[in-house]
């Protein structure tokens, strides 16, 4: 299996959490198949929303998530 990685992102309560607003809105960009390439994507798009402290873009591992024992 890939080390599949998904960037998404959307408005937080806190910038410093992950407590996202609306789930209804979030911003799905896309699964990636290894960290490096959805490392590029998420800084661009952290980047073009640098001034908004309100908007926040994560890395989320998926291979972690579905298979848990191979970490």
């Amino acid at each position: 299996m890939n080390k599949m990685h998904l960037v998404m992102g959307g408005r937080v309560r806190d910038p410093r959490g992950l407590d996202f607003v609306d789930l209804d809105k979030m911003d799905l960009v896309g699964i990636y198949p290894d960290y490096a390439t959805a490392e590029e994507v998420w800084r661009g798009y952290a980047q073009r929303t640098v001034d908004d402290a309100e908007m926040k873009y994560v890395v989320v591992h998926l291979h972690r998530l579905l298979e848990p024992e191979l970490d």
